[in-house]
């Protein structure tokens, strides 16, 4: 192929839009289950495309930062409010995570496209300028950054929800098993306030055994409420290094293509 120097980026983006999504959607069949659906993908890859053809299409005309950031974000995102690029990718990001998959398929989803951009621009010989890298990556690091935070928001909402559920759970059983050990042990106690019995009798042991399950059954509560909350803590950690090593992995190296 002969070489097109000089080239737009969002002119080689618009001329090989349909085989990008193509390359993309192979890639992410090669990958392990869950598979993404074509509507999925389409929506979450399609929209991004688009969305970076616009920002490099109006970062072409003069005093077109404003506009420009509206679509694909600042340099280093804004949490105040989502970009247009954001938005499809907190969508992207949601519908990924109700279907069971991981924040690395997250960010793969996104990396497809890059090293999809890359390989067609290195066969074609197609070099672009170095301020074009500088938006892709950009808007490369906006999207998935909001797509992990909306995957990890609703991966942590559902969670709580079925701990919630667990929670009702125990809590049910610890009341069933607290009142049937008191009312064993008021029932003693009745008898042995009304005169009948002494405490060294078998009476007198129904209470101590009452009195001694229900601190035992308090003893165990406590300790799967510590063990609980290790565990909470040692899950909850996002495993931000992980995300950036692959992020940095799929950034463009703007001499390179």
């Amino acid at each position: 192929m002969c070489e097109r120097a000089g080239a737009m980026m969002h002119e080689f983006l618009v001329e090989n839009r349909v085989e990008l999504v193509r390359r993309c959607r192979g890639k992410v069949a090669e990958r392990a289950a869950p598979e993404a659906t074509a509507k999925e993908l389409d929506f979450g890859i399609g929209f991004f495309l688009d969305q970076l053809i616009e920002t490099l299409r109006v970062e072409e005309t003069s005093d077109a930062t404003g506009q420009s950031r509206k679509i694909s974000g600042p340099s280093g995102g804004d949490m105040s409010s989502l970009s247009d690029m954001g938005d499809g990718a907190t969508k992207h990001g949601r519908e990924l995570s109700m279907h069971g998959f991981t924040v690395d398929q997250v960010v793969h989803d996104y990396g497809d496209l890059c090293q999809a951009v890359t390989e067609m621009a290195v066969e074609s010989e197609t070099h672009f300028e170095s301020k074009e890298f500088q938006t892709l990556n950009r808007s490369l690091d906006n999207v998935i950054a909001d797509a992990v935070t909306e995957f990890m928001y609703q991966r942590d909402f559902v969670a709580a929800g079925k701990e919630a559920d667990a929670l009702n759970q125990r809590l049910g059983a610890f009341a069933h098993e607290l009142r049937n050990l008191l009312n064993s042990a008021m029932l003693a106690l009745t008898a042995i306030k009304e005169g009948d019995v002494g405490l060294g009798g078998a009476t007198g042991a129904v209470l101590d055994r009452s009195l001694i399950g229900m601190r035992k059954l308090i003893d165990l509560s406590l300790s799967d409420v510590r063990i609980q909350a290790g565990d909470a803590r040692a899950t909850s950690r996002l495993p931000a290094f992980q995300i950036h090593r692959r992020r940095e992995a799929f950034r463009f190296a703007g001499g390179k293509a």
